[in-house]
């Protein structure tokens, strides 16, 4: 049973902004955006308790932690081909970590979203190829 102090976790991406500081909230609504821009068919849904968009399987994810909001590239290798646009942010693995005062620039964003779409492409067509 829940105490009264708990919040119950989002169900979706909307819930989960809507209980962020606004410049968290518009941080990751301007990343939500471009996501959806650039893949307007993924799906937006919440995994693991963070708001990820699926295109042909897992996409991209965001979250918002105490000290800092974070871009999930769901690639261990991808942001490899990124480091000079990556200087200035913290990262590891295939997380990038941001403050809502300096977000991600946006063409990095678009350039690693395409990226990722070509990977999860090129994925679904070797399944259905075998």
């Amino acid at each position: 049973m829940k105490n009264s102090n708990q919040v119950a976790a989002p169900k979706t991406i909307n819930d989960y902004l809507v209980e962020l500081p606004e410049p968290t909230q518009i941080a990751l609504e301007n990343l939500r955006e471009t996501v959806r821009r650039l893949v307007p068919n993924a799906e937006e849904v919440i995994s693991y308790q963070i708001p990820t968009f699926k295109f042909r399987g897992p996409l991209v994810g965001f979250g918002a932690f105490k000290d800092h909001c974070s871009f999930f590239v769901m690639s261990t290798t991808l942001l490899d081909s990124f480091q000079e646009e990556l200087k200035g942010f913290s990262h590891s693995g295939g997380t990038i970590h941001f403050q809502p005062e300096k977000p991600l620039p946006a063409e990095l964003v678009e350039k690693i979203v395409l990226e990722r779409v070509k990977m999860n492409e090129a994925k679904a067509n070797a399944k259905k190829n075998k």
